[in-house]
């Protein structure tokens, strides 16, 4: 199912290149690889406006926060650290993702 309900409660919808409804397909179709370079991965808030929407429980939110993971893991890091913050700073990047960020990556 792809009602795209997830995709038009996303805020950051037009920011991204594969939109929340299309997460589940990469997934299904084993294209992690696609999902893992697109610019969504750091594009998406996490604020979870997707989980909350979606009428069949999918949660293409942990999804990405699962990319999210696979990335950092894949550099040899587990956690963020306030020292590696500056250099992520971007006028284009929401402040909201560098806080889920921390919250998430520092343990």
């Amino acid at each position: 199912m792809k009602c795209g309900k997830c995709s038009a409660s996303c805020p950051s919808f037009n920011e991204m290149d594969i939109k929340p409804h299309q997460f589940v397909s990469y997934v299904l179709n084993d294209d992690i690889e696609s999902l893992v370079n697109s610019k969504s991965l750091w594009k998406c808030l996490s604020c979870f406006a997707c989980i909350e929407r979606c009428p069949r429980d999918v949660k293409p939110g942990k999804l990405i926060d699962a990319a999210r993971q696979l990335v950092v893991r894949q550099r040899g890091e587990a956690y963020l650290t306030p020292d590696e913050i500056p250099e992520l700073l971007d006028p284009d990047l929401p402040q909201q993702l560098l806080v889920s960020a921390f919250r998430r990556y520092r343990r």
